[in-house]
């Protein structure tokens, strides 16, 4: 079974401040035309499935940058509630200048049950390629757990890049001043990892039941 990942930091680290920005949703007010940011249109159309193997239902998973690394295995998930950096590739970046931020709520939902956070981290993570390229410090909490992905960008990557994703053009669309940048996906890798995670379950799914 796959869950949802929820928890971390997102909404507050503490029972306070959880339900501080549950209720700031009471004092917002509807912008006017006026007030919404001027942001190009993201769309997806014919043009967007060249080279996709429209017959799928692949993950979308793409190569990103992450403190001047070129991170592979990235797995955009718009239902997680935090970016997520496994230990396993953490610890093949090269640290320098960044600090550590202790965090104390657990996150649900890689196999159902709790994990804790090592840590929480912001790096810059660079989307797209010259010209349309865009870099934004971005915050990642660091969990040591099994995954055949490296990464995970959720909800506050998407949300801070305004971008938009569509698993069935296999393609993540994000705002670049007035512009739209376009980062794509790998379908062979998608599914390599759907692979690996089938076998990581059938195994801890074995293990429980001896």
């Amino acid at each position: 079974m796959i869950h949802m990942i929820s928890g971390g930091v997102t909404d507050g680290d503490s029972g306070r401040a959880r339900k501080a920005h549950g209720r700031r949703l009471e004092n917002f007010k509807i912008s006017k035309g006026a007030d919404l940011p001027q942001d190009p249109v993201i769309s997806f159309g014919p043009e967007d499935l060249r080279g996709v193997v429209t017959s799928h239902n692949d993950a979308l998973v793409v190569t990103a940058t992450i403190a001047n690394y070129d991170v592979a295995r990235i797995f955009i998930d718009n239902g997680s509630s935090v970016n997520v950096l496994f230990k396993s590739t953490f610890d093949q970046i090269k640290m320098g200048g960044f600090e550590f931020e202790p965090v104390s709520t657990p996150l649900y939902g890689f196999a159902g049950h709790a994990i804790p956070p090592l840590d929480q981290i912001v790096l810059p993570l660079y989307l797209g390629h010259k010209p349309r390229r865009v870099t934004k410090m971005t915050t990642f909490t660091v969990v040591d757990t099994p995954s055949t992905y490296n990464g995970i960008l959720g909800r506050p990557a998407l949300k801070d890049f305004r971008a938009v994703a569509s698993t069935y053009h296999q393609k993540l669309k994000f705002t670049v001043g007035k512009e739209v940048g376009v980062l794509c996906r790998d379908q062979r890798v998608a599914r390599r990892c759907y692979e690996g995670i089938v076998k990581e379950e059938g195994k801890e799914r074995v293990w429980r039941l001896t």
